[in-house]
């Protein structure tokens, strides 16, 4: 039982940090932080070195913020970048890069 009221409280916490992203807010986050000099305008990069990052999906992008945040996931470039972030700011880089289909 407490499993499942662990799981459904997961899912729930996961679910609400998603209806409250702003998608305007990420796209700003993304051009203020510096995220187009390496994954390019619209989420395309111009660098084959860099990924581009559109067509990524928001769980995919909120995962790997996280855990370059957390030191997780090791790029000395993205931790440094991610440090600072909030998970607000996530949510919301997360939810601009899901729209740029």
């Amino acid at each position: 039982m407490r499993f499942v009221l662990a799981l459904y409280f997961s899912v729930a916490l996961t679910f609400s940090a998603v209806v409250r992203a702003d998608v305007a807010e990420g796209q700003s986050t993304y051009a203020a932080r510096g995220c187009i000099g390496c994954h390019g305008a619209n989420g395309v990069s111009v660098v084959a070195s860099y990924p581009s990052l559109k067509g990524q999906n928001a769980d995919f992008i909120r995962k790997s913020l996280t855990d370059f945040r957390s030191g997780e996931r090791k790029n000395p470039v993205m931790n440094a970048m991610a440090a600072g972030l909030k998970d607000e700011e996530i949510n919301n880089l997360a939810q601009y890069i899901d729209s740029l289909k």
